[in-house]
């Protein structure tokens, strides 16, 4: 099977934040005998993949909980196992409150050469509201060791966040363009079930932003990032020239990657997507018996269809009628075209020769012009 990605799913934090959905734990009891299963998750996954790996990338949870020892051991393991492309990029999430100078030159001799900073805020009120485990000034610190060891790295902020103005935003991307990071990871908070926040959200104690407030916030990330040289490659992505994320690019492609650790999902590139089980404890009694525990699905050619407009009308380059034509078949191209006849009208979306692409003023509402064009 062709693979160009491998992603570790590392499930424990030290603090809960209110919005986040993803499955962890608090209790870092279990962090080495979890680190020695997803070794053996490894081995026992090996035959999956064939094409050298482009990427590897480490998310949770808080990869930064985990010894550079022993995040050495496991992309040795990698190394000995598979085979890689030369320019590999190896990234690894860092939380600013796991940041020291030491730290971070230990990950750099061990491998990995990117790092994604989760900073999300440098406003106080905010840190606390999400419940984040640093401080502002942690996420000063953090930022100016990261940008004096990587030149490589990125930086995560959260925009409409509950009574926000918009000169708390802008002031956000002042103090993150002071450092001049070559990428930027941003997000609109969204409530998901339940989190924490949900909850304040649904009892009236955490009021949301209007979603005009959001837009507004968002409309003015884009203009003040272009006007600094950032390309806006997928919505929520920004990268100067040379620095967009090789693992972010490759799963918008729709390229296979294999994800090792509880809850995380695999792709074959094609038609085959499963997901390990999102129980530590389950996910390592497996493993000890030398098993997986984890769930597939086959998508349909319409699941493929809506995965390709999602994700494509999402990036830069749009998606190509031909491509939908070859792929999906004459039925699929004919009715794309058809639903977006509206859309045009209305300088949702314009034609790029063969390429399909939102406008500027409809890029906020890509999601929703997305779900226009599925099929159902």
């Amino acid at each position: 099977m062709a693979m160009s990605n491998l992603y570790f799913h590392f499930p424990f934090c030290k603090q809960a934040c209110h919005y986040c959905n993803f499955h962890f734990s608090t209790n870092q009891k279990g962090i080495d005998q979890m680190w020695g299963a997803m070794q053996r998750e490894l081995e026992l996954r090996s035959d999956e993949v064939n094409d050298p790996l482009e990427s590897i990338y480490f998310g949770g949870g808080s990869p930064s909980l985990l010894p550079h020892d022993k995040i050495i051991q496991l992309l040795g393991q990698v190394r000995t196992q598979f085979s890689l492309q030369e320019q590999l990029e190896v990234t690894l999430e860092v939380n600013p409150d796991d940041v020291t100078q030491k730290y971070l030159r230990e990950l750099k001799q061990a491998g990995v050469n990117r790092l994604s900073l989760g900073i999300q805020s440098f406003h106080e009120k905010d840190l606390r509201l999400m419940n984040r485990a640093h401080s502002q000034e942690q996420a000063f610190n953090a930022l100016k060791w990261v940008s004096q060891v990587f030149t490589n790295f990125s930086v995560d902020l959260i925009y409409g966040m509950p009574n926000s103005t918009m000169e708390e935003w802008e002031e956000n991307l002042h103090r993150l363009m002071e450092f001049n990071p070559p990428h930027l990871s941003t997000y609109a908070l969204t409530v998901e079930e339940k989190t924490v926040l949900h909850h304040q959200v649904e009892n009236g104690s955490v009021p949301l932003l209007e979603e005009e407030e959001v837009k507004a916030q968002y409309n003015f990330l884009v203009k003040k990032l272009e006007a600094l040289g950032y390309v806006n490659y997928e919505f929520s992505n920004f990268g100067k020239e040379g620095f967009f994320s090789v693992n972010n690019q490759n799963y918008w492609n729709g390229k296979p990657y294999i994800g090792i650790g509880p809850s995380a999902h695999s792709y074959d590139g094609s038609s085959s997507r499963s997901w390990n089980v999102s129980n530590n404890h389950k996910y390592l009694s497996a493993i000890e018996n030398g098993t997986l525990e984890r769930e597939a699905e086959i998508l349909s050619t319409k699941d493929q269809y809506n995965e390709y407009v999602m994700t494509g009308l999402r990036k830069i380059e749009g998606i190509s009628l031909d491509h939908v034509k070859h792929t999906f078949g004459n039925m699929y191209a004919a009715y794309m075209e058809a639903q977006v006849t509206r859309h045009l009208e209305e300088r949702n979306f314009f034609w790029d020769g063969d390429f399909l692409k939102i406008t500027p003023k409809a890029k906020f509402l890509s999601d929703g012009l997305a779900a226009d064009l599925f099929k159902i």
